[in-house]
């Protein structure tokens, strides 16, 4: 058993060497979590201290694998803090590039849909750079709402700024009584293949319901798509997420339905988004 902090933070760096690329400053923020302080105050003031009994299981969670957000309740997403637990997706850095093409082409966009709000990081990043503007995020999963419920009281959001709804795009009639049509539709539709390979961390712990679609990972595009020509708005426009793979057959879809489609790429050179608008 560890006599100090610092001791304890070497011993667990060591012990997660195989379950995460980045040990030492793992260890550092579950020591920090398990003080409950910064982390930057925590190596300042902290380390001679003995231990909290609390870290080890902490370090145990983390060892088989569990993804540090939901270890430390939270993730950081376009320049802001989102609760996040076992029942939605982590947001990712990824992400930000639907909102930064949203916000670019859309600054005036007062009405917002965010289809599979999840933890409502993408909903409520919009909002919050769009004065005056109102949204509603919709799910499949009411423990998904209450967490973006959550984040919304968090962030300073009212119930007249965003609202939820439990709806799910595959049955007859779930738009009914969202306030459509919309400026701005955002989506990130769960899009990995049924068998493909994932990482234990996001395989065993995050959410199935909003990472599978089908054999290619295509299903819920299928369904999603061709209904939005009837909830956009005139010169509304949609931003929907997809899988590095799926850009030509996401791009044919919106085809199909009538709209016309831009592509936008992620800060590693990614295929990242769909940007689809009623065709002039």
């Amino acid at each position: 058993m560890a006599d100090t902090v610092a001791q304890a933070i070497r011993e667990a760096a060591d012990t997660l060497g195989e379950a995460s690329i980045t040990p030492r400053s793992d260890a550092e923020h579950l020591m920090a979590h398990a003080l409950d302080v910064e982390r930057s105050d925590m190596l300042l003031r902290h380390m001679a201290k003995t231990p909290p009994a609390a870290f080890a299981e902490l370090v145990r969670r983390r060892t088989a694998h569990e993804p540090m957000a939901y270890i430390l309740g939270s993730q950081d997403f376009y320049g802001r803090s989102f609760r996040v637990t076992r029942e939605v997706l982590i947001p990712r850095g990824d992400s930000e590039v639907l909102v930064e093409r949203a916000l670019a082409a859309m600054p005036g966009a007062r009405n917002v849909l965010d289809c599979g709000t999840g933890s409502g990081c993408l909903l409520f990043s919009c909002l919050l750079e769009l004065p005056g503007a109102t949204g509603v995020g919709i799910d499949v999963s009411q423990a998904a709402l209450d967490v973006a419920g959550g984040n919304a009281r968090h962030l300073g959001l009212t119930r007249g700024q965003a609202r939820f709804c439990l709806a799910d795009w595959t049955m007859p009639g779930w738009a009914d009584g969202l306030g459509g049509p919309f400026d701005l539709i955002l989506a990130n539709p769960p899009y990995i293949e049924a068998d493909a390979p994932l990482e234990p961390s996001v395989r065993d712990h995050e959410p199935h319901g909003a990472l599978f679609a089908g054999p290619d990972g295509l299903d819920q595009y299928r369904v999603l798509v061709p209904q939005l020509p009837g909830l956009l708005a005139p010169q509304g426009r949609a931003f929907v997420e997809i899988g590095a793979a799926q850009a030509e057959a996401v791009m044919a879809l919106a085809g199909a339905a009538g709209l016309a489609a831009l592509l936008h790429y992620d800060l590693g050179g990614r295929p990242r988004v769909v940007e689809m608008m009623q065709q002039r």
